[in-house]
């Protein structure tokens, strides 16, 4: 209970640093392209793989960073902005993503965020990063209650995992 707390009280703290240094929500800390600031690489597209981790088999980008779900989503809809994608960066993409290993390439798709970039969409869940994963295999959201919801790292059916149970239900 208290890393949760204390890593909630990081989510927030960090959402009012970004708030004020006028952070863009890109996902800092990787590089550039692809490989890190949560845009796509120099083709425009950004690969969606499944890796396995301390969760078990969990969705990654290509450089092996956890990709998450919000519980406050709707179904192809983000409700992640501002202060909110200063700590949970959307997953952007200039052209359809790309499927790797392991992913039902069925439920690959994007939605438009408000600014008009494309957000990587898995069975209807706008995907995102948490800005406290420092390298790739990270999974430190998990579970985390921030911005008015849970936030889960996603299954390769497309469903959150639940670090105090087992895989579950669509995550709205």
């Amino acid at each position: 209970m208290k890393r949760i707390l204390w890593l909630s009280a990081l989510s927030v703290g960090a959402a009012f640093v970004t708030a004020a240094c006028g952070g863009t929500g890109t996902y800092g800390g990787y590089g550039s392209g692809n490989q890190g600031s949560g845009t796509p690489n120099a083709s425009g597209t950004t690969t969606v793989a499944v890796e396995n981790s301390s969760l078990g088999q969990i969705l990654v980008d290509g450089s092996g960073r956890t990709l998450y779900l919000f519980q406050a989503d709707k179904p192809s809809s983000s409700s992640c902005y501002d202060a909110c994608a200063g700590v949970w960066p959307a997953v952007i993409t200039a052209k359809a993503p790309v499927p790797g290993p392991g992913l039902q390439a069925s439920l690959l798709s994007t939605t438009q965020r408000k600014d008009g970039t494309l957000e990587v969409v898995y069975n209807g869940h706008p995907l995102y990063y948490f800005s406290s994963d420092t390298k790739a295999g990270d999974v430190t959201g998990e579970g985390l209650s921030s911005f008015g919801a849970k936030w889960y790292a996603v299954s390769p059916s497309g469903t959150k995992i639940d670090s105090n149970s087992s895989v579950s239900g669509s995550g709205y």
